[in-house]
């Protein structure tokens, strides 16, 4: 049998620092947070912040900018809230990935232990390399392409195929579904993974983009669309509620009919 263990570098081997509740504190949470940082040579630690819930938000994103804020400003997180840049905060929390700022901590019993999405290298604390991500998303050339020439007005569509975009256009491209889904873990130098392949197959979709044989092309292939086995993880995880399985689905069957 396989075995797979972490790099003795990334294990984490010695206890994390505590940060304690202030004297009177009634309402306490204990956070147990991810923390690396390649600058200082030492192994990964887990450091626990107790955080008095009546002197913060409801939201998990809450009490890490209070932790940042007031206890350790040396922790490291993206967020973007409010800012146009929605789904940076996106981690892993009790061993689920979601965004920070849509996760309630009173959903959680007990310690909320928190850790940067799973299967990507870190930059720091719960900051993880979205380079090879975006590279992957760059890959399916993410824009409107036709031949015709371009019209003086909009390119019209009707109310029927817009529709048909519905549950794809939301994708926020936070990675929690591709970060929770196995064969993205195993195979993410050549498969796509579920977030790439819903934003292509939302190029598919439109009525208005021109080069779905050339897409098609692109993406048939034994790894970039095909290391799909329908786990359905990323259904699960994605903080918007779409289905990027049904999108590797449909891009399946597009092939399929093609091919016949």
């Amino acid at each position: 049998m396989a075995e797979f263990t972490l790099p003795s570098n990334s294990k984490i081997k010695k206890k994390g620092r505590e940060h304690k509740a202030a004297a009177g504190a009634k309402r306490v949470k204990r956070f147990s947070i991810y923390r690396y940082d390649p600058d200082s040579g030492e192994n990964p630690r887990m450091d626990s912040y107790e955080i008095d819930l009546d002197e913060t938000g409801p939201m998990v994103l809450d009490a890490l900018i209070k932790i940042k804020s007031e206890l350790d400003p040396t922790l490291t997180f993206r967020r973007s809230c409010r800012e146009g840049i929605c789904g940076s905060c996106s981690m892993n929390m009790e061993g689920k990935n979601g965004l920070a700022c849509t996760s309630a901590i009173e959903d959680y019993s007990g310690d909320i232990r928190i850790t940067p999405l799973p299967h990507m290298e870190v930059i720091k604390d719960l900051v993880p390399d979205f380079t090879h991500f975006y590279a992957q998303y760059a890959s399916i050339e993410p824009w409107l392409k036709t031949k015709t020439p371009t019209p003086s007005g909009e390119r019209l569509q009707s109310p029927d195929d817009r529709a048909k975009l519905d549950g794809l256009y939301e994708c926020i491209l936070c990675a929690c579904c591709s970060t929770s889904c196995p064969s993205y873990w195993w195979n993410s130098d050549r498969f796509l993974g579920p977030a790439i392949l819903l934003q292509a197959y939302r190029w598919l979709a439109d009525s208005r983009d021109e080069m779905t044989g050339e897409r098609l092309d692109q993406l048939e292939d034994p790894f970039r669309l095909y290391r799909c086995h329908t786990i359905m993880n990323c259904a699960n995880a994605c903080p918007k509620g779409l289905n990027p399985a049904k999108a590797i689905a449909e891009t399946k069957k597009m092939l399929f009919e093609r091919a016949v």
